[in-house]
């Protein structure tokens, strides 16, 4: 769902959904002493839940081209299917893993509309570089936006170059 939602109606919705005056925002306070809205647990609960999709494609992809008689050989050789997971399909699927949890990461550093709803913009708290790059702009800072908008792409640059690096590299020690 989070793929056809825009990020702002699932940030609301999530602020919906976490706020003590809902049902479920009451019973997450009373029962578990959660506070998610405008926190920076919230904020990472629902980053995750909206970078969830591009982590999911690349880890199916890799269960999809796994053989299976991995799976088979270790149910025979007497393995629980916890086991199985765990110690024969996760580590076939390194690069798969790396992938999705990169791509969800990079998404999530530019992300705006469940942030903002989500953590609001409380400097010290929630307060990300996203929401303080459109701030600068805001405030016609436009150079203080560029350097931190130049800060966020190198860093992602940097950050995807690696993973391309690395799953080359296991691809090449595979063969």
């Amino acid at each position: 769902m989070p793929l056809v939602l825009p990020p702002t109606v699932l940030g609301f919705y999530l602020l919906v959904a976490f706020s003590p005056s809902s049902s479920f925002g009451q019973w997450l306070d009373e029962t578990l002493g959660l506070r998610l809205v405008f926190s920076f647990g919230g904020l990472v609960l629902a980053s995750v839940i909206y970078s969830l999709p591009f982590m999911v494609q690349p880890i199916q992809s890799g269960f999809a081209n796994l053989s299976g008689s991995l799976k088979e050989a270790a149910y025979v050789l007497g393995k629980s299917r916890t086991t199985t997971l765990f110690k024969v399909l996760l580590p076939n699927i390194k690069p798969s893993l790396l992938t999705g949890i990169v791509l969800a990461f990079a998404h999530t550093i530019g992300e705006f509309g469940v942030v903002l709803m989500i953590g609001g913009n409380i400097p010290g708290k929630t307060k990300v570089a996203s929401i303080t790059i459109y701030d600068e702009v805001e405030a016609l800072n436009y150079s203080a936006a560029n350097t931190y908008s130049l800060i966020l792409f190198i860093i992602t640059f940097i950050i995807l170059l690696s993973v391309y690096l690395i799953n080359g590299r296991y691809t090449l020690l595979k063969k």
